[in-house]
């Protein structure tokens, strides 16, 4: 339970009536700000649902929600008025009992406001329907960048139906002392733009408004909404309050006496179009044609409706595209949207392979798998990546700016192509002693790239509430949660590496990190928007236990398909399996300046055969090592490489996480031989197979050893076997995380309306 704010920075009021449905939601999203110091008056409107329960419930759990004391319905302004007298906060936020809120709003918005030194601020709003239409944020052309609002340019953009965004609609953060020191307040005659009202009224007084175009506040538009409805009697009130306020103010410059007249002509011209409506209902053309002569503007406005007809005519989704009829009831498991901006095509890297293996034991557990690749980061300088096989296990794949072709995602952008081209070039150029020089750049790890407002809204877009679980793969996924628009939802984590700790484990072997850098406190405070954290091993997975007390912490290390029987290998062969990472190179480096010297003074013949992108990362291979070592490459199977193989080596000089190619070699029945980096977290269930060994020396001594003794390879390949079957089988492994899923109920607070499946998608 939290306790309550003695002096909060900021309140959040909420007017609700009748809003049972989506209350819990609202509030939940209003209570889990970032920012420590608010409460939450909510102001109940003369409900007569169950909205009161609902917020006494919760209110008993977490004292920061004040319930007042419930007044017969009065409308909006009225309800929100009571929650102004009651506040406490130097800060008043204003939001609808319908809506949510991203989680470091009003902590954003605070700091802005105070950086700034404004009265009023506000963010972008991100509407999402009740029927599955797109999210569409609100704000556009220049109203979309950070913007200082005037009363002229707040009164023009709330002309009805104007090219501007409507700004009225906007739940601004007020200054306190500010609605005090005016004492304006909301006009209860108003159920629709009282918002707009006070927001005038306040500006009209000197007070200060700055605009932001983050996407913060997500506005939720369904049938019971009214914000989106103008009747006779609004638009009436709107016009009387409007005339009211030109009054009271007295003389205006001239653009803001122009953008007077013009909000005053577009209600005029909406009473006008009423007129023809209801005329058209009665049956009654000659009042309608009456009406349309009077008011021109007024008739023109009959192309809304048949615009929107339209519209939703030539929007209707596609049908599933699977043969057959499609079941409408639920599916018997939950709705799992993985988001992802790794490349994960298939087990083609250690960290793919980790979370189609996380993916295949949900899916078989009879779940139902979504992947969603929000950025076109993953393509890298690949423009052309292929699924595999094992990809099928999702029911649908989303991938921002790419075409789907059969089992090909085709890079939108043509950079991706140009930049595939250069790199081919250049690395052409290199074999006869030139080069393109700064033209070529490595792609950037696209796990960690900075988000981007349309890589978000591409989330939006695609989960449209339909989740029962997020999962983020990697941490730097998590700031997708608050954009499935899933608030009942489970948000998991897979961890796979804890970044924090890799730059002074990179530091101390004299290197840097390849794939991210980022400090602890940042970190922690990704992982920590998740409700249950995945870690790959237990060393890992006990810190975070510690560092997020409140977060299910699950121990999921990789499990691997066990061979039939131990595999001994032929005597001469040594075999090294990595991606072109840091740990990886700087590994390997190390083995072949090192270790394979010594080895090769007692076995003249061994060869080391490297597997992955690893070898055409590590440069030239020394010549005194000509004939010891095989760059291979990309292989299309590893299984004949590991059966071959004498001894498996991994000397790793830092990094973090589980290391997957050690699962994966003693799945494969091998003998090994690896540093303390690489059994790091696994040691102890390890320790009947191999130990850690970090001196050279020492290492070569212990891989001579097994290539020189068959006898004592096979009974390492036997203990590393039954290492793999009892520790890292998929039943041991993926238990937790099964048992976890079996506690999440189906969320029931996102956008309920059914969309069609899709079982591939690029767009």
């Amino acid at each position: 339970m939290s306790p309550a704010v003695e002096c909060p920075l900021v309140s959040v009021v909420m007017a609700n009536y009748n809003g049972a449905p989506y209350l819990a939601a609202a509030i939940r999203s209003a209570l889990t700000q970032s920012l420590a110091g608010i409460e939450i008056l909510l102001a109940d409107d003369g409900s007569t649902d169950e909205s009161l329960a609902i917020a006494r419930a919760i209110a008993a759990e977490d004292p920061r929600l004040i319930v007042l004391p419930p007044a017969p319905n009065g409308g909006p302004g009225a309800a929100r008025n009571r929650g102004l007298a009651a506040a406490r906060g130097e800060w008043v936020a204003v939001m609808d009992s319908d809506d949510l809120m991203h989680p470091e709003r009003l902590e954003r918005l605070l700091a802005a406001a105070t950086r700034d030194g404004v009265d009023i601020i506000a963010d972008d709003m991100l509407a999402f329907f009740e029927d599955g239409s797109p999210p569409q944020p609100m704000l556009h052309g220049r109203l979309a960048l950070p913007a200082t609002v005037d009363l002229a340019l707040y009164i023009r953009a709330n002309v009805l139906f104007g090219r501007l965004p409507a700004l009225g609609y906007l739940k601004p953060l007020f200054r306190a002392e500010m609605l005090r020191r005016t004492g304006l307040r909301y006009d209860p005659s108003l159920r629709i733009a009282e918002d707009y009202d006070l927001v005038a009224r306040l500006l009209a007084q000197g007070a200060q408004f700055r605009i932001l175009p983050d996407l913060t506040y997500f506005y939720r538009r369904h049938g019971t909404s009214t914000s989106h409805r103008l009747r006779r009697s609004d638009l009436e009130a709107m016009l009387a309050s409007d005339n009211a306020f030109r009054a009271a103010v007295g003389p205006q410059p001239r653009s803001t006496e122009a953008a007077f007249r013009a909000r005053r002509a577009s209600i005029e011209r909406a009473l006008a179009y009423d007129g023809i409506i209801a005329a058209l209902k009665a049956r009654d053309p000659v009042a309608a044609l009456r009406e349309a002569i009077r008011s021109p503007s007024g008739a023109a406005l009959l192309r809304l409706p048949v615009r929107d007809r339209l519209s939703r005519v030539f929007a209707r989704p596609k049908k599933p595209a699977q043969e057959g009829p499609q079941p409408q009831r639920r599916p018997r498991g939950l709705r799992v949207y993985v988001v992802s901006r790794n490349r994960v095509v298939g087990s083609t890297s250690g960290s793919a392979a980790y979370l189609l293996a996380l993916c295949r034991a949900m899916a078989e557990a009879g779940h139902e798998l979504h992947l969603v690749w929000p950025s076109p980061a993953m393509f890298g300088r690949t423009p052309v990546l292929r699924l595999r096989p094992e990809m099928t296990m999702f029911r649908s794949i989303a991938m921002h700016e790419a075409w789907r072709i059969g089992s090909w995602l085709v890079a939108k952008n043509p950079r991706v192509a140009l930049a595939a081209c250069l790199g081919i070039a250049d690395k052409l150029l290199r074999k006869v002693g030139l080069g393109l020089g700064g033209l070529v750049r490595k792609a950037p790890y696209a796990v960690a790239v900075p988000w981007r407002e349309e890589d978000l809204l591409y989330v939006a877009n695609r989960i449209r509430g339909d989740a029962d679980v997020v999962l983020a793969d990697y941490a730097f996924l998590t700031p997708a949660y608050p954009y499935a628009l899933s608030p009942g939802a489970a948000r998991i984590v897979v961890m796979h590496d804890l970044f924090s700790s890799r730059a002074a484990i990179f530091a101390r072997a004299g290197s840097q990190d390849s794939v991210a850098r980022i400090d602890q406190a940042s970190e922690l405070r990704l992982l920590g928007a998740a409700d249950a954290v995945v870690a790959i091993q237990a060393e890992e997975g006990a810190f975070i236990r510690d560092a997020l007390p409140g977060r299910r912490v699950i121990v999921a290390p990789i499990a691997i398909e066990p061979v039939a029987a131990p595999q001994p290998g032929r005597d001469a062969i040594l075999l090294f399996v990595g991606s072109d990472t840091s740990p990886n190179v700087d590994g390997l480096r190390w083995f072949l300046r090192e270790v394979l010297p010594l080895i090769r003074q007692a076995v003249p013949q061994v060869v080391l055969r490297v597997v992955g992108r690893v070898g055409h990362a590590i440069g030239p291979v020394p010549e005194t090592l000509t004939g010891a070592v095989e760059v291979l490459g990309l292989v299309p199977d590893l299984a004949p490489y590991y059966r071959d193989a004498a001894v498996v080596v991994s000397p790793l000089l830092a990094g973090s996480g589980l290391k997957i190619k050690l699962v994966e070699a003693l799945g494969h029945g091998k003998a090994v031989v690896a540093t303390s980096v690489t059994l790091q977290g696994v040691q102890a269930e390890c320790a009947p197979a191999l130990r850690p060994i970090d001196e050279a020396g020492e290492f070569a001594a212990e891989v001579t050893a097994l290539l020189t003794d068959s006898a004592l390879r096979a009974e390492r390949a036997a203990a590393s076997l039954l290492v793999a079957r009892n520790c890292f089988s998929a039943t041991a492994c993926y238990a937790g995380l099964l048992d976890y899923l079996r506690t999440v109920r189906p969320d029931t607070e996102g956008t309920p309306a059914p969309r069609p499946r899709m079982t591939a998608l690029a767009e």
